[in-house]
């Protein structure tokens, strides 16, 4: 299926869950903000949230520095 991941247009597999998605992506045990059709999903519902086709995705992976 067709996604869109931080505005690029991706193929993904048909059975996807956002915890997938994030581990696929090398953002697997970080902490990032995920919003999904402009919701924020909590870091919670990542194993149960199934992507759908057409979603469009946003993940921001919050960087320190000093």
């Amino acid at each position: 299926m067709k996604i869109t991941l931080n505005g690029d247009c991706h193929d993904v597999a048909d059975t996807l869950t956002l915890e997938m998605l994030l581990q696929a992506n090398g953002f697997g045990g970080k902490r990032v903000a995920v919003e999904v059709n402009r919701q924020i999903i909590p870091r919670s519902m990542y194993s149960e949230h199934a992507i759908r086709t057409g979603d469009r995705i946003e993940i921001v992976h919050a960087i320190g520095g000093g």
